[in-house]
């Protein structure tokens, strides 16, 4: 399980057939779990100034692997009794977003992207998600977009500042909005708003 607050900007050393190899301050142990860009891979191969995970035929054919190159974001597993915070992430990419705008709204950037529609529904305005494995409030749904505005920092710390119109991003929606969807789906008299599920999750 992650957080979505990743811990630093990994250099990429190379990408050879399924091996990514990384130059980072942290460093893992063999068979430890780490978010790259927001996935969860597994260290399969550490030296002394670098590590290595391995992303499978399968996960290149569903990741923004444009965005594993130069550099990445990196967030290792959460350990019992660490601070939470941002919120609970899987590490498990649903579906590839695109950058379709950017809008510079004086001290922060609003960033629209486009998904599926079939994933919209578990985005919730106001709710969280994880982009590239950052996690992130989504200010207004649209209706196959969601916009995000993203302060200074944020951008100048992350892969934000290199996104442009086309980018490809990976995604992973609110855990929660899924669980809360799957339950109600089939129940002939729950016609719920965004506000009940949103009522919903601040339970949790």
């Amino acid at each position: 399980m992650f957080t979505g607050l990743i811990r630093e900007m990994a250099k990429v050393v190379s990408l050879n057939n399924s091996l990514l190899t990384l130059k980072a301050k942290y460093t893992p142990k063999i068979g430890d779990s780490i978010a790259i860009n927001g996935a969860c891979l597994t260290a399969v191969k550490v030296t002394k100034d670098t590590f290595s995970v391995e992303i499978s035929p399968e996960s290149q054919k569903i990741l923004a692997m444009e965005n594993y190159k130069n550099e990445v974001h990196i967030e290792p597993a959460m350990m019992m009794g660490d601070r939470f915070e941002g919120h609970i992430v899987q590490g498990h990419v649903d579906c590839l977003g695109t950058v379709s705008a950017i809008k510079n709204s004086g001290n922060s950037t609003d960033f629209f992207i486009s998904l599926p529609c079939e994933y919209t529904k578990f985005i919730i305005p106001k709710g969280s998600i994880t982009v590239d494995g950052v996690s992130l409030t989504v200010n207004e749904v649209l209706k196959d977009s969601f916009r995000l505005t993203i302060i200074p920092h944020t951008i100048k710390n992350s892969l934000f500042k290199n996104y442009s119109i086309g980018s490809k991003v990976n995604l992973e929606t609110d855990m929660f909005a899924r669980y809360v969807y799957n339950m109600f789906k089939n129940s002939n008299d729950s016609k719920m708003s965004w506000n009940d599920v949103d009522k919903i999750m601040a339970a949790y």
